[in-house]
């Protein structure tokens, strides 16, 4: 076995941006990784390490070098290399030449296809040591930096400065000069704990040695799990709970590289602000973590977590309580004056705000929305009344001072500006859930009213930026328009409605000026939706087969598309699934395929075999069962009933010449496919389960 040392890799930096620091450090092990694979380097496995001011791998068991390669070329054959007294020809000189050695030196290779003169050699495998200095440079160079930066007089560009790198293989240091920096073997521990450098002897003993005197828990997801406990504890000492939401948490954990909780309170009267609103302020703006009781309701505490163990808490404590002090001061005075005014009074200032240049203000945005919402609400349980109010109130929000400071409020600030108001609770319940669901995963709107809303809105978007050509391209989303169509279909399929799409479309187009052609954008945004539809399925491990075969007869209801959807990929599973999907497959290929006239009716008495017999009795007994079934929806039962086909269809083409020579009887057996084909339409195209 080759000889094998650890590897250890640090790039030194200025503080990384945090919300980036997990994304760069698994690029940075992946460049790594493949790069050293690319070279024939064999290793054990590779940790990342990230802090805000390093970015550090440790690869474990390393080759010290490449395995030597052995090379074998092939020259003339052996016929052509000597002449008929035995002496080397010059094509056999000219290739020993090249090999630069003499002719006995060659052997000979034999193959099916000859003998032939050959070299066999040994290539050398590079030491690691020379290898790997270019390997990370690569791997930097690829790192997904939107924006790189200069500094001092180098030629070199990073996402922040660089202050020191650590290439060190085994005992030994690799030297090399990395975005314009020497390697050395010390590291440097916290910022303001232990700033002296520190001296690794070996690379294992990077991490434990970084946490003992330098202060830094190097190790991302260490450090984020010990946040994590910090931040609970702190807040059972503080007879509460923990909000602590992921995004936040990754954030401070590439904020600090000693982490150490600190607790903290603020005046009982801010809890008469909106929950919400304080929440937002504390987790966005100071990246606190909010304390509930048990019932979940906001308590006067906090939970912050400092880069420094301080000799003095208390200061520390009473420096964030200072801070967060104003924050909370302007959400209470924010709350207090955007009630002085009524939501409705806000309505005519939405003509100032431009939605879309060529789509109009929000307020012809609204307008749109209270006849579309009061068209939806009836056909799903809700109220055209309550629709058009919510519809007409949907945008006003906006225009507050506390949803301008913090826009993530939108439509929950709406929600409580509406009930002070007293406009009726579904109303001010619906300005809240317009906007469900927020995000993958998100619940969505509980009242009829609300899904009218969510549904308009969404709808209303994506009909007006298709109309004006503006439909999502590669990556660029800039509207969000796969996350609202999305989002509408998660609304009736998860949400039961039983809508059509296609009729939802067309009512949101007809509230457009005719001039500017919505209506006829609807077929692109039906198709784009469709494909949203099948991410939605995949993520769902439904398979695309089985999402083809649905869409292919086009239902443009995506309840009922669902459970088309749910009932062939249960179909699939059953015994009988292969035969009938190849068996529709064949069919229609061959009606596909003739261009003769097929009868509407089957001819009874033209049906000759015992096989085809069966066929069209079977067929006759299993239309009768499923018919109530599928005009039902129950799709899953009726394509189980239709499994009972296989063995009279197998008999079938087993037995039975379709394409007979006479017309009659070839028609007949035409009609025959097709009655058996039309009948699986009614759900999916099962041939397209075949490949």
């Amino acid at each position: 076995m080759s000889e094998r040392h650890d590897l250890l890799i640090e790039i030194g930096t200025e503080e990384l941006p945090p919300k980036a620091l997990r994304r760069l450090s698994e690029a940075f092990r992946d460049g790594v990784d493949q790069g050293l694979d690319k070279a024939g380097l064999g290793f054990g496995g590779i940790r990342a390490f990230a802090s805000p001011r390093r970015l550090a791998l440790l690869v474990e068991g390393l080759a010290a070098a490449q395995p030597d390669r052995e090379q074998l070329r092939r020259g003339p054959a052996l016929a052509a290399a000597f002449d008929d007294e035995g002496c080397p020809t010059p094509a056999a000189l000219g290739f020993a030449r090249s090999c630069g050695v003499a002719v006995e030196d060659l052997e000979k290779l034999e193959t099916d296809k000859g003998t032939w003169l050959a070299y066999r050699s040994v290539e050398k495998g590079r030491p690691a040591g020379e290898l790997v200095a270019d390997i990370v440079g690569e791997a930097l160079r690829r790192l997904p930096i939107p924006k790189r930066m200069r500094w001092g007089d180098l030629d070199v560009e990073f996402v922040r400065p660089v202050h020191w790198v650590v290439l060190l293989f085994g005992d030994q240091l690799i030297e090399a000069e990395i975005l314009g920096v020497r390697t050395g073997r010390e590291t440097r521990g916290h910022r303001f704990h232990h700033p002296e450098p520190l001296y690794i002897g070996e690379p294992a003993a990077y991490a434990p040695l970084l946490e003992t005197e330098g202060r830094v828990l190097v190790d991302l997801d260490a450090r984020r799990e010990a946040i994590r406990g910090q931040v609970i504890e702190a807040a059972h000492a503080l007879g509460g709970e923990a909000l602590i939401d992921d995004g936040l948490l990754d954030e401070v954990t590439a904020l600090v590289e000693w982490p150490v909780a600190v607790s903290g309170s603020f005046d009982r009267r801010f809890l008469e602000v909106p929950a919400e609103a304080l929440i937002s302020s504390m987790q966005d703006h100071q990246k606190y973590f909010p304390v509930v009781d048990e019932s979940g309701g906001l308590l006067a505490h906090f939970v912050t977590i400092s880069n420094i163990e301080s000799r003095d808490p208390t200061q520390v404590q009473a420096g964030n309580e200072r801070v967060i002090r104003p924050r909370l001061a302007d959400a209470a005075f924010f709350w207090e004056q955007d009630r002085r005014q009524p939501l409705e009074g806000r309505i005519a200032r939405l003509g100032d705000m431009v939605f879309q240049e060529k789509l109009g203000s929000l307020l012809d945005k609204e307008n749109r929305l209270t006849g579309s919402a009061a068209e939806i609400a009836p056909r799903i349980g809700g109220e055209a009344s309550l629709a058009e109010r919510a519809a007409l109130l949907a945008k006003c929000d906006l225009l507050t001072s506390m949803v301008y400071e913090f826009p993530e409020l939108q439509g929950i600030m709406g929600r409580y500006y509406a009930a002070h108001d007293g406009e009726p609770k579904e109303v001010a319940t619906a300005l809240d859930e317009q906007y469900m669901p927020r995000f993958a995963g998100d619940e969505l709107p509980a009242t009829p009213t609300g899904r009218a809303l969510a549904i308009a809105d969404r709808l209303d978007t994506l009909v007006g930026i298709f109309a004006i050509g503006q439909a999502p391209t590669g990556d660029k989303d800039p509207f969000a328009l796969r996350r609202a169509a999305l989002g509408v279909l998660r609304i009736l399929i998860e949400g039961e409605l039983d809508l059509d799409l296609e009729w939802l479309l067309q009512t949101a187009a007809g509230r457009f000026d005719p001039a500017l052609g919505a209506l006829e954008a609807v077929s692109a945004v039906f198709d784009f939706m469709m494909d949203r539809l099948r991410a939605y399925y995949v993520d769902q491990g439904v398979g695309l087969k089985v999402f083809e075969a649905v869409r292919a007869r086009r239902p443009t209801r995506p309840l009922d598309f669902d459970r088309r959807i749910q009932a062939v990929a249960k179909f699939t599973g059953l015994a009988e699934a292969e035969s009938l999907a190849a068996a529709n497959k064949r069919i229609g290929n061959i009606l596909r395929k003739t261009d003769e006239p097929i009868p509407e009716q089957l001819d009874e008495a033209q049906l000759e075999e015992a096989a085809e017999r069966a066929l069209a009795e079977r067929l006759a007994q299993l239309a009768a069962e499923v018919e109530p079934l599928m005009e039902a929806g129950r799709y899953t039962e009726a394509l189980q009933r239709l499994a009972g086909l296989r063995e009279v269809v197998d008999r079938f083409f087993d037995e039975v010449m379709v394409m007979a020579e006479d017309q009659a009887l070839r028609r007949n057996r035409l009609a025959l496919l097709r009655q058996l084909q039309g009948l699986f339409l009614r759900i999916a195209d099962l041939g397209q389960l075949q490949g």
